[in-house]
C-alpha cells in the first residue's frame, strides 16, 4: 500500500486467509498515507473486533490518522 495501489492493496488483504498485526497495520498504514483516515481508522477498530492485539505501530498509525482528520476539520 505504501508505494502501490491502496486498492490492490486491500484485495491482497481481504484474500488473506490468516491475518497478523503486521498485515493489519500494513493496510491501516496504507489508508492513513493515502488520505483515507475514516477507512483507517474503521480497519483499526475492526482489529480489535477480531480479538488481534494492537503493538505500537498499529496505535501510532491509529494516531495518525486522527490527526490528519483534526486538520481537515480545521
Amino acid at each position: 500500500a505504501k508505494f502501490g495501489s491502496i486498492l490492490h492493496a486491500c484485495q491482497i488483504f481481504s484474500n488473506m486467509h490468516e491475518r497478523d498485526v503486521v498485515s493489519w497495520n500494513l493496510i491501516i498504514v496504507g489508508f492513513a498515507q493515502h488520505g483515507n483516515c475514516e477507512e483507517a481508522l474503521r480497519v483499526f477498530w475492526q482489529m480489535q473486533q477480531e480479538y488481534l492485539k494492537p503493538n505500537k505501530v498499529t496505535f501510532l498509525s491509529a494516531i495518525k490518522a486522527c490527526a490528519i482528520l483534526a486538520c481537515l476539520e480545521q
